[in-house]
C-alpha cells in the first residue's frame, strides 16, 4: 500500500507502525474507520475493499504509463526504419536513373568494349592465380618430401632387416653339419624325379616336406653345436686343471708327443673335409634359391593353368553329360528295337491265329452286324433327342432375352426416378442455400477459432512464461488505459472550469509524477534489459557469422584438399590404365598359356592313367626315403657320438697322459669300425637309388603304353558322340511337343487368374461403396450434432449479449478499440519474436547444412580410403588365391580321376533318363487330359462367379434404396437446419450490432478459404472417381473383347470337335468296310480279333459320346459368353450414366464455389469498413495521447514555477534570517 502514498514515507529505516500511520494519514482516511495495533491494522467492513480498489487503480495507471512509453519507443523505432527504407529507395532510384542514362552513353560503350582487351587489369588476377598455384605446388612438394622421407626411413629399416637376415643365414649355413652333403644329394635326386613329372603338384609338396626336414635337421645340428659348445667349456675347465698338472707330467707328455702329432695330422684332414663340406653347403643354398625362384614361376604358371583347367573341367563335364545322354539314348533304342521285334513276333502269331479263327467266326460276324444296325438305330434316336433339347435351349434363351429387356426397362424407370430425386434434392439445396451458407460461416468461424487456439498453443510451447506475463500486463493495461482516458477528460474539464483547484491537484500530480518517474525508471531498467538482450542476440548473431566464416574457410580448405585428392585419384586412374594395359598383355599371355595348356591337357590325359600307377610307386619311394633319412639320422648321431668320444678321449689323453694310450687305441679301432659300418649303409642307400632310377624308366615305358590306349578310347568316344547327336534330335522333338503342351497349360492358368482377379475387384468395389455410405452417415450425424450445439450456443450468446448491450455499449466500444490496439502491439511483439526465432532457425539450418557438407566430404574421403583398401584386399586375395591354387590342384587331380568313373555312371543314367522321358511323355498326356477336366471345372467356377456378380448387383440395388432413405433423412435434417438458420439469422442481426465484425469477418474469410480448399479437394476426388469410372469402362470393354476372343476360341474348338467327329465317323465307316472285306476274304473268324474289334468299337462310341458332351459344353460356354457380353455392355451404359451424374455434381460444386467466392469478397468489403473504423479510433487515440502530452508539459511548467517560487521563498527566508 506504499504506492498510494509514496511521499509520506521518509527515507531511511522507519518502524512499521509509524509507516502505516503516515500512509493512512497521507490517504486522508477517517480515523474512526480503522484502529492501529502493535502488529496489525483493524479496518471496518468495506474499508479494505476500497483500499484494494485504490491500489488497483494506481497500478493500472502505472502500467498504462509504462506501456505508453514502450509503444512510443516501438513506434519511433518503426518510424526510423521506414525513414531509412525511404532514403534507401531514393538512393536506389537515383542510381538506377544514372545507370539508365549512362547505359546508352557512347563513351561508356566504348570503355566497356575496350576494358576486357586491356591486359593491365588482368595482371593482378593472373598474379593471384600464379600465387595460388605456387602455394599449391609448395604444399604438394611438402607432401611429396614427407612421403619421400617416410619411404627413405622405411627403406633404411628394411635394409637393416635384410642385412640382419643375411647375417642370420650365414650363421645358420656355418652351423650346418657334415652330413648335409648326403642329404643334398638325396634332395637333388628327388628334384630329378620331380622335374620329370612337371605338371604333377606332388613335387611341390615333396619339396615343402624336404624343406621342413632340412629345418628339423638344422635344429638338430644347432642342438649338437650347443652340446659341443658345452663340451668345449668343460674341456677348457679341464685344460686349466691340466696346466696345473703340466709341471708334474712334462716327462709323460714328451713320450706322447709323437702320437699327438699323428692325431693333429688327422684333425687337419678333418678340418679340410669340413671346409669342403661348407663350400658344398653354399652351393646347395644357391641351388635352393634358384629352385625357389623356379617354384614361384611354376606357381604363377600353375594359377594360369588352374584357370584353364577349370574351363576344361567344365567342358569335360558337359561332354560327359552328353556322352551319358547318348549312351542312355542308345540303350533305349536297343530296348525299343527288342520290344518292337517282340511285338512283330507277337503280331505274326496273332495274324496266324486270326487267319485260322476268321474262318470259324463268320456266323458271329453276321450276328455282330445285326447288333451294329440296332446300335445305329439307337444313335439316330439319341441324335433326335439332342435336336429336341437344342430347340428347348433356344426357347429358354429367347425367354431370357425377354426378361433382360424387361429388366432394362425397369432400370430405365429407376434411372428416371433417380433423376427426379436428384432434381428435388437440387431444389432443396437451392432453397436451403442461404441457411447452409450461414451455418457454414459459423462452422468456419469455429474452425478459425480452433486454428487460432492451436497456433496459440504452439507459440505457448516456445515462449509460455513470457507470453503469459505479457498477456496479464496487457489485460491490466487495457483497463488502465480506459480509466486514464476518463481521468484525462475529467482533468481537462476541471482545468477549464476550476483554475482555483489547480494547487490542490498540483500537489496530487506532483506525488503522482514522482511515482510515475519511479515507474519510468523501472521501465527504463526494463528497456535496458531488453536492449541488453538485443545486444546479446546481436553478439550471438556475430558469433554465428564468425562461425559461418570459419566454416567457410574450412570449406575452402576442404575444397583444396579435395582438389589434391582428385589429383591423386587421377594419378591412381592413370596407374589403373597402365595396369589395365598390363592386364591386357597378361590376358594375351594367358591365351597363349591356354593354348599351351590345351596341348598339355592332351599329354595330361595320357598321363592320368599312369599317375595312378605312379602313386603307388611314389608311396614306396617315399617309404624308402624315410627309411634312408632315419638311417642317415642314426649315422649322424653315431658320428656326433664319435666326435664327442674323440674329444673326450683327447682330453683324457692330455690329462692322464701315456698311461691310457692303449685304451685310446682300442677306442680308435672301434670308431674306425663304426665309420666303416656307416660307409656300408651309404653304399646300400646308393644301391637303393639306382634301383629307384630303374623303376622310373619302367614307369615311363608304361606311361607311353597308356597314352596309346587313351588315343583308342578317344576314337571310340568320337563315334559315340556321333550317335548321341542323332538321339539328341529325337529328344529335341519330344521336348518341343512338351513345351507346346506347357504353353497351353500356362495360357489356361492365366485365364483362370484373370477371372479370379475380376471377382476380387468387384468385391473390393462393393466394400468401398459400403464404406463410403457408412462415412456419409457418420458425417451427417456429426453435422446434425454440430448444428444443435451451434444453435444452443447462439441462443445463449444472444440472450447474454442483448442484456449486456443495453448497459455497456459505449464502454465496450472503447474497450474493444483499445484491445485492438493492444492486439496490434502484441502482434508487433510476436512479429519481432518470430523474426528472432527465424534468425535462430536460419542459423541452425546454415549450421546443419555446413555439418552435412562436412559429413559428405568425410564420407567421400572414407569412400576413397575404402576403395584403396579394397584394392589392397583384392591384391591380397589374389595372392591368397595363388596359395590356395596349390591345394586346389590336388583336388583337381582327384576330380579328374573320379570323372572317368562318373562318365561310365552317367552313360547308365542317360539310358535310364530316356526311359524316364518316355514315362514323362505319357504322364504329360495324362496331365493334358486332367487339365482339360480342370478347364471344365474352371468354366463352372466362372458361371458361379457370374451368379455371385448378379447377387452383388442386387445388393447394390438394396444399397441404392438405403441411399434414398438417407436422402429423405437429409431432407428432414435440412428442414431442421432451416429452422435453426432462422434463429441464427436473428442472432446474427444482434451480433452485427457489436463491433467485433473485424475478427468475425476475418474468421469467415479464413473459413471460406478452407471450405474452398475442401471443395477443391472434393473436386479433385470427383475427378479421380471420374477417371476410375473411365478406367472401369475401359476394363469392361477389354473384358468384352477378351470374352469375344474366348467365344471365337470356343467356336474354333467346336469346329475342331466337329472335324474330329467327322473323322471318327469316317473311321467307323472305314472299319465297317474293313469288316466287310474281312468277311469276304476270310471264311473263318477268330474270337480274339472279334473281341478286339468290339473293344475298338466301344472305345470309338465312348469317344463319340465324349465329343458330343464337349460339343454341348462348348455351346453352353458360348451362350454364357454371349450373356456376359450383354451384361458388360449394360454395365458400360450404367458407368456412362454414373459419369454423367458425376459431371453434373462437379458443375454444381463449381457453382457453389463461385457463390463462396462472392461471399468471401463481401466479407473482405466488411473487413475493409471495419478497418476504416479501427483507423479512426486509432487516430482519436493518438489525439488523446497528444492531449496527455500537452497536459504533461503544462504540469512540468507548473512544477518549474512552483520550484522557482519555493527557491525565492527560501532565499527570502535566508535573507531575513541573516538580517
Amino acid at each position: 500500500y506504499s504506492i498510494l502514498a509514496p511521499n509520506a514515507i521518509p527515507q531511511g529505516f522507519v518502524d512499521g507502525k509509524t509507516v502505516s500511520e503516515k500512509i493512512l494519514a497521507g490517504l486522508q482516511m477517517d480515523p474512526a474507520e480503522y484502529r492501529l495495533g502493535t502488529t496489525k491494522v483493524f479496518f471496518k467492513a468495506g474499508v479494505l475493499g476500497n483500499l484494494e480498489e485504490m491500489r488497483d487503480e494506481r497500478l493500472s495507471k502505472i502500467i498504462s504509463m509504462f506501456q505508453a512509453h514502450i509503444r512510443g519507443y516501438l513506434i519511433r523505432k518503426a518510424y526510423k526504419k521506414l525513414q531509412d527504407q525511404r532514403i534507401g529507395l531514393s538512393v536506389i532510384q537515383r542510381n538506377i536513373r544514372k545507370w539508365l542514362v549512362l547505359r546508352n552513353w557512347q563513351w561508356w560503350k566504348l570503355y566497356s568494349k575496350v576494358k576486357p582487351l586491356l591486359s593491365i587489369a588482368r595482371q593482378e588476377e593472373e598474379m593471384k592465380e600464379q600465387l595460388k598455384q605456387m602455394d599449391k605446388m609448395k604444399e604438394d612438394l611438402a607432401k611429396t618430401e614427407r612421403i619421400k622421407k617416410e619411404l627413405e626411413e622405411q627403406n633404411v629399416t628394411l635394409l637393416e632387416q635384410k642385412n640382419d637376415l643375411f647375417l642370420q643365414l650365414q650363421t645358420l649355413e656355418d652351423s650346418m653339419g657334415d652330413q648335409e652333403e648326403r642329404v643334398e644329394k638325396l634332395i637333388m635326386q628327388k628334384a630329378d624325379f620331380e622335374s620329370q613329372i612337371k605338371e604333377l603338384e606332388e613335387r611341390l609338396l615333396d619339396e615343402e616336406d624336404a624343406a621342413a626336414d632340412l629345418e628339423g635337421i638344422k635344429k638338430k645340428m644347432e642342438a649338437d653345436n650347443a652340446n659341443l659348445k658345452k663340451d668345449i667349456g668343460d674341456l677348457e675347465n679341464t685344460l686349466q686343471k691340466a696346466e696345473q698338472d703340466k709341471a708334474h707330467k712334462d716327462n709323460q707328455i714328451s713320450t706322447l708327443q709323437g702320437e699327438i702329432s699323428q692325431q693333429d695330422e688327422h684333425i687337419g684332414k678333418l678340418n679340410k673335409e669340413k671346409k669342403a663340406l661348407e663350400e658344398a653347403n653354399k652351393k646347395t643354398s644357391d641351388s635352393l634359391q634358384a629352385e625357389e625362384d623356379k617354384c614361384n614361376h611354376l606357381n604363377k604358371l600353375k594359377a594360369k593353368l588352374e584357370q584353364a583347367l577349370d574351363e576344361l573341367e567344365d567342358n569335360l563335364e558337359r561332354e560327359k553329360k552328353v556322352r551319358g545322354d547318348v549312351e542312355k539314348a542308345k540303350r533305349k533304342v536297343e530296348q525299343d528295337l527288342k520290344s518292337t521285334q517282340e511285338n512283330v513276333e507277337d503280331l505274326e502269331r496273332v495274324k496266324r491265329e486270326l487267319e485260322e479263327n476268321v474262318r470259324r467266326k463268320e456266323a458271329e460276324i453276321s450276328s455282330l452286324n445285326s447288333k451294329l444296325e440296332d446300335e445305329q438305330n439307337l444313335v439316330s434316336q439319341l441324335q433326335r433327342k439332342i435336336k429336341e433339347l437344342q430347340a428347348r435351349i433356344e426357347e429358354l434363351e429367347e425367354e431370357l432375352e425377354a426378361e433382360r429387356n424387361a429388366r432394362a426397362k425397369v432400370e430405365k424407370q429407376r434411372a428416371e426416378l433417380n433423376r427426379e430425386l436428384e432434381e428435388l434434392g437440387e431444389r432443396l439445396d437451392e432453397a436451403g442455400g442461404a441457411t447452409s451458407a450461414q451455418i457454414e460461416l459459423n462452422k468456419k468461424r469455429e474452425a478459425e477459432l480452433l486454428k487460432i487456439r492451436r497456433d496459440l498453443e504452439e507459440a505457448s510451447l516456445q515462449h509460455e512464461a513470457q507470453i503469459s506475463a505479457l498477456r496479464k500486463k496487457h489485460q491490466d493495461a487495457a483497463n488502465e488505459m480506459a480509466d486514464q482516458v476518463d481521468q484525462l477528460q475529467k482533468v481537462k474539464s476541471k482545468l477549464e472550469k476550476d483554475k482555483k483547484d489547480l494547487k490542490r491537484e498540483m500537489d496530487d500530480l506532483e506525488s503522482q509524477m514522482t511515482h510515475n518517474m519511479k515507474n519510468k525508471g523501472c521501465s527504463e531498467k526494463v528497456m535496458k534489459q531488453f536492449e541488453s538482450q538485443m545486444s546479446d542476440l546481436n553478439a550471438r548473431l556475430e558469433d554465428s557469422q564468425r562461425s559461418i566464416n570459419e566454416l567457410q574457410s574450412q570449406k575452402s580448405r576442404l575444397q583444396a584438399e579435395n582438389s589434391d585428392l582428385t589429383r591423386q585419384l587421377e594419378d591412381a586412374e592413370h596407374r589403373v590404365s597402365v595396369l589395365s594395359k598390363e592386364k591386357s598383355q597378361l590376358s594375351s599371355q594367358l591365351e597363349d598359356a591356354r593354348r599351351s595348356l590345351e596341348e598339355e591337357t592332351r599329354a595330361r590325359s595320357k598321363l592320368q592313367n599312369e599317375v595312378r600307377n605312379m602313386h603307388a610307386d611314389m608311396d614306396a619311394i617315399r617309404e624308402q626315403l624315410e627309411e634312408e633319412q632315419e638311417s642317415k639320422s642314426d649315422v649322424q648321431r653315431q658320428l656326433s657320438k664319435a666326435n664327442n668320444e674323440i674329444q673326450q678321449w683327447r682330453s683324457k689323453f692330455e690329462s692322464e697322459g701315456a698311461n691310457r694310450t692303449e685304451e685310446l687305441e682300442d677306442q680308435k679301432r672301434k670308431l674306425l669300425g663304426k665309420l666303416s659300418e656307416a660307409e656300408q649303409t651309404t653304399e646300400a642307400a646308393n644301391a637303393k637309388c639306382s634301383a629307384l632310377e630303374k623303376a622310373k624308366s619302367r614307369l615311363q615305358q608304361e606311361l607311353e603304353d597308356m597314352s596309346i590306349e587313351v588315343d583308342r578310347a578317344n576314337a571310340s568316344v568320337n563315334q559315340m558322340e556321333k550317335k548321341q547327336r542323332a538321339f539328341d534330335k529325337t529328344t529335341a522333338e519330344w521336348q518341343a511337343k512338351v513345351n507346346s503342351l506347357q504353353s497351353e497349360l500356362e495360357n489356361s492358368q492365366k485365364e483362370s487368374r484373370g477371372y479370379s482377379a475380376e471377382l476380387y475387384r468387384i468385391k473390393a468395389s462393393i466394400e468401398e461403396y459400403q464404406d463410403s455410405i457408412g462415412a456419409l452417415r457418420r458425417e451427417n450425424k456429426n453435422l446434425a450434432d454440430e448444428i444443435h450445439d451451434l444453435t444452443d450456443q447462439l441462443s445463449e450468446g444472444g440472450r447474454s449479449t442483448h442484456e449486456l448491450d443495453k448497459a455497456r455499449r459505449r464502454l465496450e466500444m472503447e474497450k474493444e478499440e483499445l484491445q485492438a490496439a493492444l492486439e496490434e502491439a502484441e502482434g508487433a511483439l510476436e512479429q519481432e519474436e518470430a523474426k528472432v526465432m527465424r534468425a535462430q532457425l536460419e542459423i541452425a539450418t546454415v549450421r546443419n547444412e555446413i555439418d552435412k557438407r562436412i559429413q559428405e566430404k568425410e564420407e567421400e574421403f572414407d569412400n576413397t580410403r575404402r576403395n584403396h583398401q579394397r584394392a589392397l584386399e583384392s591384391m591380397q586375395a589374389s595372392l591368397e588365391a595363388e596359395a590356395k591354387g596349390k591345394a586346389d590342384a590336388m583336388r583337381i587331380k582327384k576330380k579328374l580321376e573320379q570323372d572317368i568313373n562318373e562318365l561310365e555312371v552317367a552313360l547308365d543314367a542317360s539310358n535310364r533318363g530316356k526311359a524316364e522321358m518316355e514315362k514323362t511323355v505319357k504322364r504329360y498326356q495324362q496331365q493334358i487330359r486332367e487339365m482339360q477336366t480342370s478347364i471344365e471345372e474352371e468354366q463352372r467356377q466362372r458361371d458361379e462367379a457370374r451368379e455371385s456378380y448378379n447377387m452383388a448387383e442386387r445388393r447394390c440395388t438394396l444399397m441404392s434404396g438405403e441411399v434414398e432413405e438417407l436422402r429423405a433423412a437429409l431432407e428432414q435434417a435440412e428442414r431442421a437446419r432451416k429452422a435453426s438458420d432462422n434463429e441464427l439469422a436473428d442472432a446474427n442481426d444482434r451480433v452485427n450490432e457489436l463491433t467485433s465484425q473485424v475478427s468475425s469477418v476475418q474468421g469467415q474469410k479464413r473459413k471460406l478459404e478452407g471450405d474452398i480448399n475442401a471443395m477443391q479437394t472434393d473436386l479433385d476426388e470427383m475427378h479421380g472417381e471420374l477417371k476410375g469410372a473411365d478406367e472401369r469402362c475401359k476394363k469392361a470393354m477389354a473384358d468384352a473383347a477378351r470374352l469375344a476372343d474366348e467365344l471365337r476360341a470356343e467356336q474354333d474348338h467346336s469346329n475342331q470337335v466337329e472335324k474330329v467327329r467327322k473323322n471318327l465317323e469316317s473311321q467307323v465307316k472305314e472299319f465297317q468296310i474293313r469288316l466287310d472285306e474281312a468277311e469276304a476274304s476270310s471264311l473263318k473268324g477268330g474270337k480274339k480279333m472279334i473281341q478286339k474289334l468290339e473293344s475298338r468299337v466301344h472305345e470309338l462310341e465312348a469317344e463319340l459320346d465324349n465329343e458330343q458332351r464337349r460339343h454341348a459344353e462348348t455351346q453352353k460356354n458360348m451362350r454364357k459368353a454371349d450373356r456376359r457380353l450383354k451384361e458388360l455392355a449394360f454395365q458400360a451404359d450404367e458407368d456412362r450414366k454414373n459419369q454423367e451424374r458425376l459431371q453434373e455434381l462437379i458443375d454444381k460444386l463449381n457453382a457453389k464455389i463461385k457463390t463462396f467466392k462472392r461471399q468471401v469478397e463481401e466479407a473482405e468489403e466488411i473487413a475493409a469498413i471495419n478497418l476504416a473504423k479501427y483507423r479512426k479510433a486509432q487516430h482519436e487515440l493518438e489525439e488523446a495521447e497528444e492531449r496527455a502530452d500537452t497536459a504533461d508539459s503544462t504540469l512540468q511548467k507548473f512544477r518549474a514555477k512552483s520550484r522557482s517560487s519555493v527557491s525565492v521563498q527560501r532565499s527570502s527566508v535566508s535573507v531575513s534570517a541573516s538580517n
